[in-house]
């Protein structure tokens, strides 16, 4: 069931599915906001974080949700400076941290019982960073246990249009009483591990194992990359996988990811109400560094999709 709710001078989307509830600004950013979960004792648990606010200033900032972070992911760099790229025309241009997107208005194509598609509207300041002719849309589907989220970029131009997108989910942990990050364990199947440096450069990052405790500060500013398989999974300690976060690059669980494809690992402090396990077509800065870059030919279309479900 689609209905709309009035928030802070504001009208959002909220969908019912069976036992879950979704929220979203598809207008601004085409934001998903919270996901929520009724429990059978009655309780509600939060999936997707949101945290309560006082006005809606400065919503492309807010630390919740899922900010869709297109056409560049992370911080860009041309030749050490951040918050630039250099195009392929060889003319450096501004990119702010995450790209355009995430503060940037949508124009809903559609909104229906099942979810929404919402179509980039670039402003002057978008135009100035990505002087192309596209068209790029965001498109979710919620369902009982989960969400599927599709980019869709469509090159109009007569030029290769450039980009490597993502997603920056916010999950909120822990979500069960009693229990601390440290009780969470996290699975990426990584055979590199990767940072970035001060200049943007790609640097060796931390050994971590395929699973590790949520509390290991190990998994701060890491890019995953080098994946065997496209989950990865965020569960409770102890064995008990009901209700873990798995979080897939693709709808085909057994395909093996595309070549630089990245999970990304961040959260803002060790007792933040969130962590955040991000999907990537590839790590930051790829226009510099040629990791995880994507070209879509004239008159061609590309996508990336991913799924996030909890586990029954």
């Amino acid at each position: 069931m689609l209905d709309t709710v009035p928030y802070l001078g504001e009208t959002l989307h909220r969908w019912r599915v069976g036992r879950s509830t979704f929220l979203a600004s598809p207008e601004r950013g085409a934001r998903l906001m919270n996901w929520s979960l009724a429990l059978a004792d009655g309780s509600v648990r939060d999936v997707v974080h949101w945290p309560e606010l006082a006005t809606f200033e400065n919503f492309a900032g807010v630390r919740g949700g899922n900010p869709i972070l297109f056409p560049f992911n992370g911080r860009s760099f041309d030749g050490g400076d951040i918050q630039f790229w250099r195009a392929p025309d060889g003319v450096r241009r501004p990119m702010p941290m995450h790209g355009i997107a995430r503060q940037g208005n949508f124009e809903v194509i559609r909104a229906d019982a099942a979810g929404f598609t919402a179509r980039f509207q670039p402003d002057d300041a978008a135009r100035e960073a990505y002087p192309f002719n596209y068209e790029f849309t965001v498109s979710y589907r919620f369902s009982s246990a989960g969400l599927t989220c599709e980019f869709m970029l469509k090159n109009l131009g007569i030029d290769p249009l450039p980009w490597s997108a993502g997603h920056h989910f916010y999950f909120s942990v822990p979500w069960e009483p009693d229990r601390t990050r440290e009780d969470y364990l996290l699975s990426i199947p990584a055979t590199r591990r990767l940072r970035q440096d001060k200049q943007g450069k790609l640097i060796p990052g931390p050994n971590l194992p395929g699973t590790a405790s949520l509390a290991s500060a190990d998994w701060i500013d890491t890019f995953h990359l080098g994946l065997t398989g496209p989950i990865a999974t965020l569960a409770p300690s102890g064995g008990d996988r009901a209700g873990a976060i798995q979080i897939s690059l693709g709808l085909d669980k057994k395909a093996a990811p595309a070549p630089d494809n990245t999970f990304v690992t961040w959260s803002a402090s060790a007792d933040a109400p969130f962590f955040c396990v991000e999907p990537w077509m590839g790590p930051a800065n790829s226009v510099e560094t040629g990791v995880g870059l994507r070209l879509v030919p004239p008159g061609k279309s590309q996508a990336f999709v991913v799924e996030v479900a909890l586990a029954p």
